[in-house]
């Protein structure tokens, strides 16, 4: 039905006929002439219809935005001065000899130019017609071209993509299950994956070597900008491989597809930063380092000082004061400061202090600050120069248990960046490695990543005699203050497994129960092995400079996981409920 596609015809098509296919983008009458541009998944081209032409002509004066079409003509050059250097077709123009309106259309809900704003849950709820807008297609077909050379690098490197089951049982993290109740087995559910991990390890215990899968996951959880209750990503496992081999091969990929899909050449190798360093320097462990200013440790300044609130902190084995120096930052208002101080209140923080530098050379008098008056010359000079202040700037000060300086210094840091445009390069990735193994809380200890991520000591008594300081052979892929992948070396040893378990608080019988499967395979031969996933969706929305992943995904949810398109989740007759042995709730 079509010669080529509408965005593809160019000059090597002059003097040819060509039939082509798509959707009226737009349709103007200028002078009697009209121009038709007519659009599909490639773009758009320019149809000419003359009034001589009274048969067609008398068809295009019907026809309207959306109208599908199809039409016939002879290809040759603009005009001069009609040129459009703007549209990969503007060179050339198509004069109509044929037009066959194959489909009308209403007038649209929305405008799919793309300068004009439109409603989020309205875009969703017609979302078939939010992607013919040009900006939003593009975007999948780039998500398309992401997956085809992720698939085609794994493929050159000896990988087997192997399908795992979508129906299985509940994990760990049970309550943000996506439960399926069995109709043939009364009482029990199903499970929707979190993720392929178990299934993924015992495919290396079955020999499969090098394992990986785009696939479809699903998390029952509060949404953000970069989270849906169902998402894709590349899971990969290997066998025979340390930490070191792997990240090697995932950052060749990562290199490989940024340099083919947006010829951007990334660094090699990547940085990599312990944990604790992330931590101190930028309050988290996905910092971006296109931020040119970093969390400055200042505890051991000022532990003696008058001021109690840092003082009593700076002594606090659990506490920190710490600071962060806002370049040019003196010309903030008290208002804009205080909206700041709301905002780190969000992370726990009880409030900011704030040093003005206003001229260096003047010492003292060249600041202003209602703290100065509580720490001597020496230690506010010492500050000044560990924080590189410089005329104009401001010092945010945030003295609280580690935890919370760290969550709402670090936070700060990036709204500062965004607030004043302050990111530095297009692209820093870097290796986040040497995550504790467990984490303290509600009275237990929690695994940070999973239960089945090796620790660095194969000594279990050292393990289990100090949990606090373990350290596990994880590690996370981050990009621009966003995690793209995460994984680690796995544990391989039936006595290890059993250890991590106990110190989790899962008992032999629990550990049997949503393990025993994997328990059972480790019996029988079990090589080392690690791997990590990728979020396809936020590698996507990243590549692509999208501000939700909701652009790069073809149906996603809204944030309160409601699809506005089909209106699901939606009721189900109490029929359903009764086959599947559910009792409807009054």
């Amino acid at each position: 039905m079509r010669t080529e596609y509408c965005g593809k015809i160019n000059e090597k098509y002059i003097g040819k006929n060509v039939e082509v296919v798509g959707w009226v983008h737009k349709c103007r009458d200028l002078g009697g002439v009209i121009f038709i541009n007519l659009r599909d998944r490639e773009g758009i081209v320019q149809i000419v219809v003359n009034p001589e032409d009274k048969e067609i002509f008398t068809i295009a004066e019907k026809v309207r935005s959306e109208y599908v079409l199809k039409i016939t003509g002879l290809v040759r050059e603009r005009p001069d001065g009609m040129q459009n250097a703007t549209m990969t077709t503007g060179k050339i123009e198509i004069k109509a000899k044929f037009i066959e309106i194959i489909s009308t259309s209403e007038t649209l809900p929305f405008s799919l130019d793309d300068y004009v704003p439109v409603n989020e849950e309205l875009r969703l709820q017609y979302r078939y017609l939010d992607l013919r807008r040009p900006e939003i297609l593009s975007k999948l077909m780039f998500r398309s071209h992401l997956a085809t050379a992720l698939r085609t690098y794994l493929n050159d490197k000896g990988f087997l993509e192997v399908e795992t089951p979508v129906l299985t049982k509940a994990t760990p993290e049970g309550a943000r299950d996506f439960l399926v109740p069995s109709r043939v087995q009364q009482g029990k559910f199903f499970a929707l994956p979190q993720s392929p991990q178990l299934f993924k390890q015992l495919l290396m215990m079955s020999g499969v070597d090098l394992y990986y899968q785009i696939v479809k996951c699903f998390r029952d959880e509060d949404l953000r900008a970069d989270r849906q209750p169902e998402f894709t990503q590349l899971d990969i496992e290997t066998s025979f491989k340390d930490e070191n081999d792997i990240q090697s091969i995932m950052e060749e990929m990562i290199r490989e597809v940024f340099k083919k899909l947006l010829n951007v050449t990334l660094p090699k190798p990547f940085l990599k930063l312990p944990y604790a360093e992330a931590m101190s320097r930028f309050g988290c462990d996905k910092p971006d380092l296109r931020i040119p200013f970093e969390l400055i440790e200042l505890s051991d300044l000022v532990k003696n000082s008058e001021f109690k609130v840092f003082s009593e902190n700076a002594r606090d084995p659990e506490g920190r004061v710490a600071a962060i120096c806002l370049p040019k930052g003196s010309e903030l208002s008290r208002k804009q400061i205080d909206d700041y101080t709301k905002y780190v209140a969000i992370f726990g923080a009880k409030g900011l202090v704030t040093v003005k530098v206003n001229v260096l050379s003047k010492g003292l008098e060249g600041l202003q600050s209602s703290i100065l008056k509580f720490l001597s010359e020496e230690v506010i000079q010492t500050i000044l120069k560990r924080t590189h202040a410089q005329d104009g700037d401001m010092i945010f000060f945030c003295a609280d248990k580690r935890k919370v300086v760290n969550e709402s210094l670090g936070a700060l840091r990036v709204k500062l960046a965004q607030d004043f445009n302050l990111f530095e390069g297009d692209w820093r990735p870097l290796w986040v490695v040497d995550f504790p193994m467990f984490e303290y809380g509600d009275g237990r200890w929690n695994a940070l990543h999973h239960p089945f991520t090796a620790p660095k000591i194969n000594d279990i008594k050292e393990m289990e005699k100090d949990p606090g300081n373990c350290i596990s052979r994880a590690y996370d892929m981050i990009l621009n203050g966003n995690e793209i992948g995460g994984g680690s070396i796995r544990i391989n040893n039936m006595a290890m497994q059993k250890a991590v378990f106990t110190l989790l608080g899962i008992s032999d019988k629990e550990a049997q129960e949503k393990f025993g499967f994997l328990l059972e395979a480790m019996k029988y031969g079990c090589p080392p092995h690690g791997g990590l996933a990728f979020g396809l969706d936020r590698l996507a929305m990243l590549m692509t400079n999208s501000e939700s992943i909701r652009d790069v995904i073809a149906f996603p949810k809204t944030t309160t996981t409601h699809c506005p398109l089909t209106d699901a989740p939606s009721a189900v007759s109490k029929e359903q409920l009764d086959e599947l042995h559910i009792t409807e709730k009054s």
